[in-house]
């Protein structure tokens, strides 16, 4: 391993590292509101998709308008 593969090694390393440690409160219980009308989104919802960035309702209105 050359100095150049080292230093790419590094920095995905610390890229890793960044993303884990941002990401690591919305795995717990994902995003509390939703990204489109700003209501709490359901600890349900939450816990069961912590991915999820859009309460139910907005969430099925969305799907909807997608052909």
């Amino acid at each position: 391993m050359d100095d150049i593969d080292e230093a790419q090694e590094l920095q995905r390393r610390e890229t890793e590292s960044i993303i884990r440690d941002a990401t690591a409160p919305l795995k717990k219980t994902g995003c509390k509101d939703c990204d489109d009308c700003g209501s709490e989104i359901e600890v349900e919802r939450r816990m069961a998709m912590p991915s999820a960035r859009r309460c139910i309702e907005c969430q099925r209105r969305r799907e909807q308008k997608v052909p």
